[in-house]
């Protein structure tokens, strides 16, 4: 399913008619390119209940718990390893998201 039908089903279920706005949570390691997706939502949106709606964009910041030290840092990429040990397993405790955080109905 994706964001637009995401948006639309739970808008029905509150017997909305249009979307105001649209919040999205995407991570910055989620594999998504901003700019594309700022291309594919103009032309998605189109003749949707989401057509009109402001799109609010909350890129949230990879962060990371070494499997080693347990210290927390933001890599810089999914494969970088802990800067306090050197140890390449970690645990991703953000930076993956992309969630429809909230929606304003009318």
């Amino acid at each position: 399913m994706n964001i637009i039908d995401i948006a639309e089903e739970n808008a029905r279920r509150e017997n909305a008619s249009v979307i105001l706005e649209i919040e999205l949570d995407i991570g910055l390691q989620a594999g998504v390119v901003m700019e594309s997706l700022d291309f594919a939502i103009e032309s998605a949106k189109l003749g949707t209940m989401l057509e009109k709606a402001r799109w609010v964009i909350n890129k949230i910041p990879a962060l990371s718990r070494c499997a080693s030290c347990r210290q927390e840092y933001e890599p810089r990429d999914w494969l970088s390893p802990c800067p306090y040990c050197q140890n390449p397993f970690s645990e991703v405790l953000q930076g993956r998201e992309l969630r429809v955080k909230s929606l304003q109905v009318e």
